[in-house]
């Protein structure tokens, strides 16, 4: 037996957000199950300690409801509060807790402190998740809880390990909002990373095929070069991908982000050959830690309209769209990585390979729909596990 990540998602500077002696409750949908597991919670971005009162963790059964039979109590080094460093992360106790794979945990904690909106939450928005927080007190334990408001953002909480069995793997998804898979259907786990997990543990279930977790690393805006939500990829290389429990493989799909240069601003502007020296650095530091690496070419986003600038239409030029083909061109033919997924050959129309085919665009030509992710799930080749 070995631990591997369950659930993970981004962690990343968050505003908007204060708390005043409330419960939170975090709902995660696990990649697969078991019956001992740890629980993450972060405060990678806050300027000061971070007082946990208490903490649970629970089968969900619907909304911010709880199976009461399932209730446990997590500890930190045996305690049941504690105060997480600024700039840190704290790991539970691993705690017994019989879970299906792919369903859905709930984390409840319960936050006694005055914390501010200057206090910089660390959090993951618009995760296409129903969170929930609390009327003020502690309701750790609630099997109902008193909602004040919901979120569709991750506030704290990291990730899930599980101790999986002896051979299970790890596939880290790491990527932009094309990963994270912004505008699917919130909280129905359309997420191409949440198919190909389905796709896993049905061949698992058929065949015997390996067990691994799934952990989604995408966060929306991300870049590979220069700075974004959470830091370039390059710069969040370490803490996202090589230091995830039982890490094993890496996809990524990068760059569209740092083409588009969404301020326009000159000193941002990056080459193809830039983008691809960065790719290549990202395989170097995988494989240095025996982590195979799979590339995802970049999308096709012509007549794109998602949240542009004021002023602009769009973010798509003919001068965009060729660094983008050079970067495909280049993927589909280097040696640099273990294996490329061609995600742009199997969204883009035939009749036009520059456009998502409208099927598989959720409406902004730059973002999949949800059958667009569902196949970008599928489409991945299931042997590169073996």
């Amino acid at each position: 037996m070995g631990w591997v990540g369950t659930w993970t998602t981004t962690p990343a500077a968050t505003d908007g957000f204060a708390f005043n002696d409330q419960t939170l409750r975090m709902i995660a949908h696990v990649s697969i199950g078991g019956s001992k597991l740890r629980v993450k919670i972060s405060n990678a971005y806050g300027q000061q300690r971070l007082k946990i009162g208490a903490a649970t963790i629970a089968c969900r059964t619907d909304d911010a409801g709880i199976n009461a039979q399932t209730i446990r109590m997590l500890t930190f080094d045996g305690e049941t509060a504690t105060a997480i460093a600024a700039g840190s992360l704290a790991v539970s106790d691993e705690v017994e807790l019989e879970f299906g794979p792919l369903s859905d945990l709930a984390i409840s904690f319960y936050l006694p402190d005055n914390i501010p909106e200057g206090f910089d939450v660390t959090g993951h928005a618009t995760c296409n998740q129903t969170n929930y927080i609390s009327t003020p007190g502690n309701h750790v334990g609630a099997r109902e809880l008193p909602v004040a408001q919901s979120t569709d953002t991750y506030l704290f909480a990291s990730g899930i390990d599980v101790e999986a069995p002896d051979g299970a793997g790890g596939i880290v998804a790491l990527g932009d909002s094309l990963t994270d898979c912004n505008i699917s259907t919130v909280d129905a786990n359309n997420r191409w990373p949440d198919q190909l997990a389905r796709n896993i543990l049905a061949r698992h279930e058929t065949n015997g095929g390996r067990l691994y977790g799934v952990m989604n690393q995408g966060i929306g805006g991300s870049k590979i070069i220069h700075d974004a939500r959470g830091g370039s990829s390059l710069q969040r290389f370490d803490r996202d991908v090589i230091a995830q429990t039982g890490a094993t493989h890496l996809i990524f799909q990068l760059g569209i982000n740092d083409i588009r240069n969404r301020g326009s601003d000159p000193d941002l502007v990056v080459s193809a050959d830039e983008l691809i020296a960065g790719m290549k650095q990202m395989a170097v530091r995988a494989h240095a830690k025996g982590i195979k690496i799979y590339a995802g070419t970049l999308l096709p986003y012509e007549n794109e309209d998602y949240n542009p600038p004021p002023g602009l239409k769009g973010l798509y030029t003919e001068e965009g769209n060729q660094r983008r083909l050079a970067i495909n061109a280049w993927l589909r033919q280097t040696d640099v990585f273990d294996a490329v997924i061609d995600f742009d050959k199997e969204l883009q129309n035939p009749d036009h390979p520059n456009e998502m085919l409208p099927l598989y665009d959720c409406g902004d030509h730059l973002h999949p729909s949800d059958a667009g992710y569902i196949h970008m799930g599928d489409i991945i080749d299931l042997s590169l596990f073996d």
